[in-house]
């Protein structure tokens, strides 16, 4: 008996919020696999060899098909993390990872590139919707910035891994160069299927399904180092679910209809908001195509160059994984857009004022900078301080906003919609930026320097401070929180009243301390 509680309580210690949430956090991994999965060897003379050059929209099918894989994956997230767990949904996009993976791997044509990386797409919609959703709803709220920001950090790892690898395999005279990374892709995915096996299902989604007696274990085995079910404080969180979910039930079924509701849509629309900004912040031009406004700059060996892009990425993530908890989610997305604004119209701005037509044909972009090494270094430096911003502030950010400030009846599907609109507009731009920088070139850093601006209005009117809030407190949030524009350092870290509210749970007095 007494070695079972000491396995028991091992346990605990070893897999807690932390490690589950890293594990989880492998599907973010896959996402950044996928972006440096094109970005890593569109440049490399094998690639254009083998696929004959795809310029332009053709490219753009490359590139796009990913995110119509996961615009459908997004969209049957939401019943599939509903109907079979977080858990499952997330497991079940891992094969369709792996089968992509192969596909491309052993692709013979544009045709089957385009097609394994559209299978592969489904993974990225699913996890990339569930995993967020997974570590907010097991986390605490005084880390539950932190722990989904462990997604963000994934994906800049993912991205840097894939990439490294590809630019170490172009030195390869092979098909080899490109197949060979294709095929590596599916070993995080692996583990990450087989692994889940053994880790909890969300706790709030086991109360979904009136499965109680596990969410309390799961609860108690998240929040008590001795996984004990009459700690005060798991009993004071269970009778909050329970509070919330009786609530919720008593006052509307869980419908789509409810997503439109008076109550409810303008947090819906602000996911949906937040997710189609992030997007349009210009970073995946240079996610996906730095190494072309690169070589249109004039950077030398422009691919070495985004591969220390990708380091910073993942270096300036670790800050707002540390202290998003701290700096609150308002002031991030804030000061990040206007920042990000001022990089772009920089960038912008010194390919206006030195560069010239491309003279030779058939190249990926039209507009090129020659023979000017400082300026060259500036455009460098301008993408760097932008993917850094970008890092601190939105990247992050962006994965934490939409499933905390919906309800647990609707969460799935509200994300669902949010990851949705991302992927649409992720599709757009992944096929619209090649033409585009066969035609107008610089006019799309100023594009994107707008449309920061655009992101910091729709912040600044519409998104409050949810920093230190527990996720069955969004309603006082949105409905009777303070203007937003008094909001902007959001809450201190310590409460100004504490209500004290008894609870009868199991025969245990518990009293759960509600920040006022």
């Amino acid at each position: 008996m007494d070695h079972r509680i000491q396995s028991k309580s091992t346990t605990c210690h070893v897999l807690n919020v932390y490690t589950i949430s890293l594990f989880a956090s492998l599907g973010g991994l896959l996402f950044g696999l996928e972006i440096a999965s094109i970005s890593g060897i569109i440049d490399t003379e094998q690639y254009k060899s083998y696929y004959h050059n795809p310029l332009g929209v053709r490219q753009g099918y490359i590139t796009g098909a990913m995110a119509s894989g996961s615009l459908v994956g997004a969209l049957s997230s939401s019943v599939l993390g509903d109907k079979l767990s977080r858990k499952v949904a997330i497991q079940i996009g891992t094969i369709f990872w792996c089968v992509g993976s192969v596909i491309q791997s052993a692709s013979n044509g544009v045709g089957m590139l385009v097609a394994g990386r559209a299978v592969a797409g489904v993974c990225i919609g699913l996890t990339s919707t569930l995993v967020p959703i997974y570590q907010s709803e097991i986390s605490p709220r005084k880390i539950r910035g932190r722990i989904v920001s462990f997604q963000q950090f994934a994906i800049t790892w993912g991205m840097l891994i894939q990439y490294a690898i590809e630019y170490g395999y172009s030195f390869l005279d092979s098909h080899l160069a490109f197949r060979l990374p294709w095929a590596i892709q599916t070993v995080p995915a692996i583990l990450l299927l087989i692994g889940l096996f053994w880790f909890p299902f969300s706790p709030r989604w086991l109360a979904t399904q009136d499965r109680w007696d596990e969410a309390l274990r799961v609860l108690a085995f998240l929040r008590s180092k001795t996984a004990d079910i009459n700690d005060p404080i798991v009993l004071a969180e269970y009778r909050e679910i329970e509070d919330q979910i009786r609530h919720e039930r008593e006052e509307i079924s869980s419908s789509f209809r409810e997503l439109i509701s008076k109550k409810l849509r303008n947090r819906v629309f602000l996911s949906m908001g937040i997710q189609i900004w992030t997007q349009l912040t210009g970073v995946n031009v240079m996610n996906y195509y730095a190494v072309y406004v690169f070589r249109s700059a004039g950077v030398p060996n422009a691919r070495f160059a985004v591969l220390i892009q990708y380091i910073i990425k993942m270096v300036m993530t670790i800050p707002s994984v540390l202290w998003s908890d701290k700096w609150g989610r308002r002031p991030g997305l804030l000061v990040g857009a206007i920042v990000m604004s001022i990089w772009f119209f920089l960038i912008g701005g010194l390919f206006s004022k030195y560069g010239v037509p491309n003279p030779i044909l058939n190249q990926p972009y039209n507009w090129v900078i020659i023979d000017r090494p400082a300026v060259a270094s500036s455009i460098q430096a301008g993408s760097y301080l932008a993917t850094a911003t970008y890092a601190l502030s939105w990247g992050p950010i962006s994965w934490i906003y939409p499933p905390e400030i919906v309800p647990l009846r609707i969460r799935a599907k509200s994300v669902s919609i949010a990851l949705t609109c991302n992927w649409l507009t992720n599709f757009g731009l992944a096929f619209g930026i090649p033409p585009l920088l066969r035609t107008i070139n610089r006019g799309i850093f100023f594009m994107f320097g707008s449309f920061d601006i655009g992101a910091f209005i729709n912040v600044w009117f519409c998104a409050p401070e949810t920093k230190l809030r527990t996720l069955e407190e969004m309603d006082e949030v949105f409905e009777h929180g303070e203007h937003l524009w008094k909001s902007f350092k959001g809450r201190r870290d310590e409460p100004n009243r504490l209500d004290m509210l008894p609870h009868q749970t199991g025969g245990t007095d518990v009293r759960i301390l509600r920040l006022a």
